[in-house]
């Protein structure tokens, strides 16, 4: 069943102006004009409870956002054995105008941590379109002490663009994760954790979207 909620109304507006452009190399794009569809096949993961994680597309086709709301992953004081790792696993269908395909140029993911000295933090991230081998990922370790929004950028040059193929509907996958290791910490007294969101209010993740025309 499907705990994503598609973004509308003021809510989409809001996160769909804090969407810019992907810039993925001097090579002219033509961008289709008629709108991209974004719809939830699937979600899985103690990252993404029903109804945490909501989609929106930008105005001008050129990015998608996921955002989370309950997305944390924590150890120390409050927190259950599980609670150290958080997944989230999205299957999206992405119906694309006629005659045009697309890549993810580039991906920001963003959050914010709080981590006891000797602590430490892990997100791990990775997509795919459905039957390609070619995998996006991203891994970054955060070291305690730390207390701030943080954020994780993957980019690929345009050569290097997995593209969806012309004509075939093929899914989108989307895999995330967090990790929280108290380490050296005092577990006992103190709390440390990552959350996928941030303090200020702007989107957790954006996917660039590249195009090109079929048969280009």
């Amino acid at each position: 069943m499907s705990g994503v909620l598609l973004a509308s109304g003021a809510a989409a507006a809001l996160l769909a102006s804090t969407l810019t452009a992907s810039t993925v190399s001097a090579q002219e794009e033509t961008v289709p004009t008629e709108k991209i569809q974004l719809s939830v096949n699937t979600v899985n993961g103690s990252g993404c409870p029903a109804g945490t994680a909501a989609v929106a597309v930008s105005p001008d086709n050129t990015a998608f956002t996921v955002t989370y709301s309950d997305y944390l992953a924590q150890v120390g004081v409050g927190a259950s054995p599980t609670d150290f790792r958080k997944n989230c696993q999205l299957n999206l269908d992405v119906h694309v105008p006629q005659g045009f395909t697309y890549a993810i140029a580039k991906v920001d993911y963003r959050g914010y941590g709080y981590l006891e000295d000797g602590a430490s933090g892990l997100q791990k991230a990775s997509y795919y379109h459905q039957g390609s081998s070619d995998t996006g990922t991203t891994s970054r370790t955060f070291k305690g002490p730390f207390d701030n929004n943080w954020q994780a950028s993957v980019s690929k040059e345009y050569g290097e663009l997995v593209w969806a193929p012309c004509g075939v509907k093929r899914n989108f996958n989307i895999n995330t994760e967090l990790r929280v290791d108290g380490g050296d910490s005092d577990t006992k007294s103190t709390t440390s954790f990552m959350t996928m969101d941030s303090t200020d209010a702007a989107v957790s993740t954006v996917y660039h979207m590249a195009w090109k025309e079929c048969g280009s």
